[in-house]
């Protein structure tokens, strides 16, 4: 088996000054790619910044003899963090997008100040580096770009109605990535991670938390980000040495005739069959899911 490597691929980390962010600057760099690392050095709520996180890395990076520059910006200045990277290296390859902020409030004391911050981080964040880089990505016709989502968006949490929000909006984001950018060599996907960080320490116990280690989730990101890896708008779950795909499952589902009137009581008198997962089907895109809608027109 042949050694992933990265040799003259130029790879933008957001959040990259500790945790997940930190553990895929230096996998990418170890791999030869030059890395720009990005960290506001905010805290995990979202307040104050540091420049020390990100130089920090970039100083373990040039002294195991790797090549990284360290920026500052925020998220949301997503063009000035692609800039940095077009300034130091002349291109952009690859793009991590894994900053990230919790303000976990149960919803009727979430405040909208809560809302916009997770946001702003999570969503707007990932849609500003991304768009930035993009234009770049589609004229070199390779990009390899990662959003990353979490059990919270896909399942739901209790007091992260924000957070959820925001990470299940990173997969749609992606989906339809994937699509734009097939014909360019772009391949987008989302992973759902479940690493010990300075976030997860908030919500889970000590023991738990320094056995979820990051290590165990850049594997896969790297394997994602290579040249040879096609698949593209796919959800991962990742975590402690255990990866899974994910996909939609719809039911069969019941059609009702299209030349009467559809009342309450009739899909009363159907629900179990609505329901019914049994011989489940799992459209893989927007026309597979509508086919079963046109498909009831001939229902007469």
């Amino acid at each position: 088996m042949s050694t992933l490597r990265f040799d003259d691929r130029v790879v933008v980390v957001t959040g990259a000054g500790n945790g997940l962010g930190r553990s895929h600057a230096l996998a990418f760099a170890a791999r030869g790619a030059r890395v720009v690392v990005n960290d506001l050095g905010g805290s995990a709520t979202g307040e104050g910044a540091d420049r020390s996180a990100a130089d920090k890395v970039v100083e373990e990076i040039t002294a195991a003899g790797g090549e990284a520059v360290a920026n500052h910006d925020s998220v949301t200045d997503g063009d000035k963090i692609v800039q940095c990277a077009l300034d130091n290296f002349n291109r952009v390859d690859i793009v991590i997008n894994n900053a990230g902020i919790l303000r976990d409030k149960s919803f009727h004391n979430m405040t909208e100040e809560d809302w916009d911050l997770v946001y702003n981080v999570h969503v707007k964040g990932a849609f500003k580096v991304t768009h930035a880089a993009w234009p770049y990505l589609r004229d070199q016709e390779f990009g390899r770009v990662i959003l990353t989502a979490s059990a919270a968006g896909i399942y739901g949490n209790f007091g992260q109605a924000n957070y959820a929000m925001a990470k299940l909006g990173l997969h749609g984001l992606a989906q339809s990535l994937a699509v734009e950018g097939a014909k360019r060599n772009i391949v987008v996907n989302t992973i759902a991670p479940i690493a010990g960080s300075r976030m997860t320490a908030t919500i889970m116990p000590p023991q738990i938390v320094e056995q979820l280690k990051p290590e165990f989730v850049t594997p896969l990101v790297l394997k994602l980000c290579h040249e040879e890896h096609r698949d593209s708008g796919q959800l991962y779950e990742v975590g402690a040495g255990w990866i899974g795909k994910l996909r939609w499952e719809r039911t069969r589902g019941q059609g009702f005739p299209i030349s009467q009137p559809l009342t309450p009581e009739d899909i009363v008198e159907h629900w179990p069959r609505i329901t019914d997962f049994t011989d489940a089907d799992h459209p893989g895109n927007g026309q597979e899911a509508i086919m079963a809608i046109i498909g009831n027109l001939q229902n007469r």
